[in-house]
C-alpha cells in the first residue's frame, strides 16, 4: 500500500527549540526531507545551490509567484523567500514527508494552497516567557537589542497557536521529541491516508478462510 507524502509544518518563537526539534525528527526518520528555500539574496561563502537554498533573480522568484509555483514566499530585509511546490509535489509522489520550518504567516499560505489538505501542522510552546529568554541568551548569539526584539516579537507568534492541528509544550527536549515522533506515525496512518486500502481490504474480502 503506497502513501502520499506529508506537508510537515514546524513553527514557534524564537528560542523555543523548532530547529533543534526539526534536526532530531530528520536524524530519526532519513526518510524526511527538509524543504529548501528559494531566495534573490547572494550566495554566503559555503552556501551550495539545492542545498541551503535555491538562488535564483528577483525576475524568476516573482515569475514563480505568479504561476503558482510557491508554496509561500515573503520579503525579508529587501530579498524574497520562499517554498517552491515542484520538489514538494515529487516528494509527495515518492510518498515521502517534507518538513517546514516557516513561521505562522508562512504556515497560513501553506495550508491554504492546492496541496494544502496534505498538511499537519504542529506550534511549539516554550514552557513560559522567561525560559524562552533564558534559552535566547544561553545562546549567546544575539545583542540586547535583538533579544529584545525577538522577545516582543514572540508574542504575537504565539497569538496564533490555534491555528495549527497539534500545540507541544517543549519544557522537557526529549519528550517533545517523542511527542513529535507520535503525531508524524500517527498521522501517516490515518486511513485516507493509506493508498490502495480499499483494494487490499476488497481483495482481502474474497479471500477463503
Amino acid at each position: 500500500m503506497n502513501r502520499t507524502g506529508l506537508m510537515v509544518i514546524l513553527s514557534s518563537p524564537s528560542g523555543a527549540g523548532k530547529s533543534t526539534l526539526a534536526r532530531r525528527l530528520m536524524d530519526w526518520d532519513p526518510s524526511l526531507r527538509f524543504s529548501v528555500s528559494a531566495t534573490t539574496r547572494a550566495p554566503r561563502p559555503g552556501e551550495i545551490d539545492g542545498v541551503h537554498y535555491y538562488f535564483t533573480s528577483a525576475e524568476d522568484f516573482r515569475r514563480m509567484v505568479q504561476q503558482d509555483q510557491m508554496l509561500e514566499h515573503a520579503e525579508v530585509f529587501g530579498n524574497l523567500y520562499g517554498s517552491p511546490r515542484a520538489p514538494v509535489e515529487a516528494a509527495m509522489r515518492d510518498g515521502r514527508d517534507t518538513l517546514f520550518d516557516v513561521d505562522w504567516q508562512g504556515g497560513q499560505q501553506i495550508r491554504a494552497s492546492a496541496l494544502g489538505g496534505h498538511v499537519v501542522s504542529i506550534f511549539v510552546l516554550p514552557p513560559s516567557l522567561p525560559e524562552l529568554e533564558r534559552r535566547l541568551r544561553a545562546r549567546g548569539q544575539d545583542s540586547e537589542t535583538v533579544i529584545a526584539g525577538r522577545m516582543l516579537k514572540s508574542r504575537s507568534e504565539i497569538s496564533h497557536w490555534a491555528e495549527y492541528d497539534y500545540v507541544l509544550v517543549n519544557d522537557d527536549l526529549d519528550e517533545t521529541e517523542a511527542r513529535l515522533r507520535a503525531i508524524l506515525t500517527s498521522e501517516r496512518l490515518r486511513r485516507e491516508r493509506q493508498g490502495g486500502l480499499g483494494a487490499f481490504v476488497k481483495q482481502l474480502m474474497t479471500e477463503d478462510a
